[in-house]
């Protein structure tokens, strides 16, 4: 038997679906993901934190849930809304079926919704405040208007940190490799680990230390408020800041430790928020985006070869390219909106770049910059 669903936005607009997951009420920032493939990654990836996700392919869910293609050990996002949950679930990786896995971890989902018309209100009106009832709490005729306060009652991602809240507690060493058909992700351990790279935890997607750990890295993660002294005391070949989710600028922690890293001509790369905290670290600003960029097809422009990279994308906030300070060089544009999507420092071994290089799946046109960071460690040697 289906249970009755309900999202609600801050400007009035109401939706009744089908819950496709956990019962009760969730509240966020709803955004848009044009991705076709990868809902799994996209659930799990820590830059969702606070945000309902809604995927504009209608049929999510088709291939499944298994174990392995996760970015996180559990859901970050707060609500899933999609057009149609199929029926059968079908590959020979599947083990659960979406809707079960929501349930599993008490999230809430909604489906057999119009997503084309909530597109493009969150298109043309920006990202929007939102809330999902579902089950017992999506019935009564009080539901809308309950939906409506709720969505009303999200303070919004503005100025808030988020980073220090999905962070891990305590400082780990990780060791998993990439991924490979039929033997599953490599032990990087029985291989040579030359580089060692300290992980700034902002809510780090695990593909990123996959890939930097196939590189020949040894990682050790730390959590987001780590004092730089700590790091250095580590004596890294190179500080990595991860990706994260909510506003860079109330991360003032952050950029201190930042800042204090530069000083001593570490090799620093940054993606995503780390792009966005590298930026203000180095004196720049940020800026909040209207609806963002979420997706598996956005165009970047490498501004120094000409070379266009289709890219995935996840971020809301994007650091301002007008303020850039003298010695900070733009290297990446986007080629949808213009919005600064790359950069570096010209008197010091530090780059960034907003999108995500580490997609799985995903293009893949992007990754040579963790070679680039290799390339700067072994260089400082």
């Amino acid at each position: 038997m289906s249970k009755p669903a309900i999202l609600a936005l801050e400007d009035g607009s109401v939706f009744h679906g089908t819950a496709i997951g956990a019962d009760g009420v969730t509240s966020g920032e709803v955004v848009f993901n044009t991705a076709m493939t990868g809902y799994q990654e996209i659930l799990t990836d820590p830059s969702y934190t606070r945000q309902i996700v809604t995927l504009t392919y209608p049929h999510i869910g088709n291939t499944g849930i298994n174990s392995e293609d996760v970015e996180s050990a559990s859901i970050a996002a707060a609500g899933l809304v999609i057009r149609d949950l199929p029926l059968l679930a079908s590959s020979f990786r599947s083990e659960q079926t979406l809707s079960d896995y929501l349930k599993s971890q008490n999230v809430l989902g909604i489906a057999d919704i119009d997503t084309r018309r909530l597109t493009r209100i969150l298109r043309d009106k920006g990202a929007q405040n939102g809330a999902i009832l579902a089950g017992a709490e999506a019935e009564g005729d009080d539901a809308v208007d309950r939906a409506l306060a709720a969505a009303k009652a999200f303070p919004g991602l503005k100025g808030m940190d988020l980073a220090k809240e999905v962070s891990c507690k305590e400082a780990y060493e990780w060791t998993q490799g990439e991924w490979a058909l039929g033997e599953g992700y490599a032990d990087t351990t029985k291989g040579e680990r030359p580089y060692h790279v300290v992980a700034y935890d902002f809510g780090v997607k695990f593909n990123i230390l996959r890939m930097l750990a196939a590189r020949g890295c040894r990682l050790t993660v730390v959590p987001a408020q780590t004092p730089a002294a700590d790091v250095l005391a580590m004596s890294p070949d190179g500080v990595f800041l991860a990706n994260g989710p909510g506003d860079p600028e109330p991360c003032d922690y952050a950029i201190k430790a930042i800042q204090e890293v530069l000083e001593t001509n570490t090799p620093v790369f940054g993606i995503c928020l780390g792009h966005q905290l590298l930026a203000l670290a180095s004196g720049a600003k940020t800026i909040k985006m209207g609806h963002g960029h979420h997706g598996a097809n956005h165009p970047v422009q490498d501004l120094a070869s000409g070379t266009v990279m289709i890219t995935s994308q996840n971020h809301g906030f994007a650091a301002d390219e007008a303020t850039l300070p003298a010695n900070v060089r733009a290297t990446h544009r986007s080629l949808f909106d213009g919005t600064l999507q790359g950069i570096e420092l010209t008197d010091r071994p530090a780059f960034s770049f907003q999108g995500h290089p580490e997609a799985s799946p995903g293009p893949r046109d992007v990754a040579p910059l963790f070679d680039r960071f290799i390339a700067m460690m072994q260089a400082r040697r």
